[in-house]
């Protein structure tokens, strides 16, 4: 039976991100999800042989986290694209804690947006850190280092040029973070982000 199963999403059409980059952005995640079931396989099959294929395993491992953290990204990636764009609630939980964090929603979008700019392929990650009650943004390089242990991602950003080229230049990916937005389904975020029992402020 396989580990991870690939997910399906409700992205309609998108306000200047093309159906055709969606298209081809889900057949990556898909190859991440399958990749990852492969690498678990690779694994059990090598274990026969532990002894001997030490080294071919620690080699194999290696690779988990970049497969899975490609899956797990992706997934919070389309599901905040799901099911029609959608403004943020501004009683949520989530938009006070972001108010708390970093005084304005403004601030808090802008400071995605700078962490966006930078340089090489990764994620923008906004995670929620319950035990200090705060919300985090952070860059991952790749699908998996840097990613913070231990702490959920709310909103994931993918800043790989996958994610835009057939849509804007790579000179253009500010575009494309501003497209991002305008698809954002606020509602997803918040609650996820409910979800993880934040505070009460």
């Amino acid at each position: 039976m396989e580990t991870f199963q690939i997910k399906n999403f409700n992205i309609g059409n998108l306000s200047n991100i093309g159906t055709k980059t969606i298209e081809e952005h889900l057949k990556l995640y898909g190859a991440y999800v399958k990749n990852a079931n492969i690498v678990f396989q690779k694994i059990k099959e090598l274990e026969q042989e532990k002894e001997k294929n030490t080294y071919a395993i620690n080699e194999v491992r290696r690779r988990l986290s970049f497969e899975i953290g490609g899956g797990k990204n992706h997934e919070i990636y389309f599901d905040s694209l799901s099911d029609g764009a959608q403004k943020p609630n501004e009683e949520s939980l989530f938009f006070k804690k972001v108010l708390e964090d970093f005084d304005s929603f403004e601030n808090f979008i802008q400071q995605i947006k700078e962490c966006a700019t930078t340089r090489g392929i990764g994620w923008v990650m906004v995670y929620f850190d319950k035990e200090i009650n705060k919300l985090i943004i952070s860059w991952v390089d790749e699908q998996h280092i840097g990613q913070l242990a231990g702490l959920p991602a709310v909103l994931c950003l993918d800043m790989w040029e996958h994610s835009y080229y057939l849509d804007f230049a790579p000179s253009e990916k500010n575009k494309y973070v501003e497209a991002f937005f305008e698809n954002l389904n606020w509602s997803k975020i918040e609650n996820a982000q409910t979800s993880k029992k934040v505070k009460q402020i």
